[in-house]
């Protein structure tokens, strides 16, 4: 059987999953949901994450996907049993798996206020790895930030170094990418970084949890514009918009198809 994948997000993050995805295992054919309409979920009500999330794997699971990976934390928090439920097929999950990556005993999150507050992150890392104290920090300045293409501006210097002071103050080890936005602004956070703290991309942990699906990984570092020859890309809004900030994430402008989600709740 070949994997169809269905990977969404509320705009750009997902790409930082579906980067990984296609550098460890080639051209998969994937169907990529921006839910662009609705961005940032990460400051939403925990009722409107959910219809959200159930609304999305609606419209996943008519698309004959053999797979569902969450590329969004603030769903994966709030509704993964909305998710797993609906899905009618094997769901892989960000949280869970960046537990898996931990080994440090005092360890940051940053994160959406939604996914912050639910407390998954903590709780997913100190199950797993007793006597690991964890730190969340929300960060809501960051994904308007960098769906607005601003990974090196002032203002979003002035947000990490926000963010990161209280992290900093508890000495921590490593800090959780707990945000799929969030690895695109790596480059700046390791300069605001001590060289020992580490980062962690829970994509990384992700894909590697679909080797026995999806078969042997091409386990490849350099993903080039034709490996995404096999992804159909899909919006809730914009399209234009979106594939000319896609293409400064993926080397070209793909073809961005418009797609609608069926309205539950007046989700401005």
């Amino acid at each position: 059987m070949i994997a169809r994948i269905g990977i969404f997000d509320s705009g750009l993050g997902g790409f930082t999953v579906l980067n990984r995805l296609l550098g460890r295992y080639g051209d998969l054919f994937c169907l990529y949901l921006a839910d662009t309409a609705r961005v940032p979920f990460g400051e939403r009500s925990i009722t409107e994450i959910r219809i959200i999330a159930g609304e999305i794997i609606e419209w996943l699971s008519a698309e004959n996907i053999s797979a569902v990976v969450i590329g969004c934390n603030t769903t994966n928090s709030l509704a993964f049993d909305v998710i797993k439920k609906g899905a009618g097929v094997p769901v892989f999950g960000l949280i869970e798996a960046a537990a898996g990556m931990v080994i440090e005993s005092r360890v940051g999150v940053l994160a959406t206020p939604a996914t912050a507050a639910s407390n998954a992150y903590r709780d997913q890392i100190e199950a797993e790895n007793p006597g690991t104290t964890v730190y969340t920090q929300a960060c809501p300045a960051f994904v308007p930030l960098i769906e607005g293409g601003e990974f090196f501006t002032e203002k979003t210097f002035e947000a990490a170094n926000q963010y990161l002071k209280p992290l900093l103050d508890a000495e921590v080890e490593a800090i959780v990418l707990g945000c799929s936005h969030y690895p695109l602004l790596e480059p700046l956070l390791r300069e605001l970084l001590p060289q020992n703290i580490r980062l962690v991309d829970p994509a990384i942990g992700l894909c590697s949890q679909l080797d026995d699906f999806v078969g042997i990984p091409a386990l490849s570092d350099l993903v080039t514009p034709s490996l995404y020859s096999n992804t159909r890309f899909c919006v809730t809004s914009n399209p234009v918009g979106f594939a000319s900030r896609a293409a400064g994430l993926i080397g070209n402008s793909p073809e961005v198809e418009l797609i609608s989600l069926r309205t539950k709740a007046c989700l401005s």
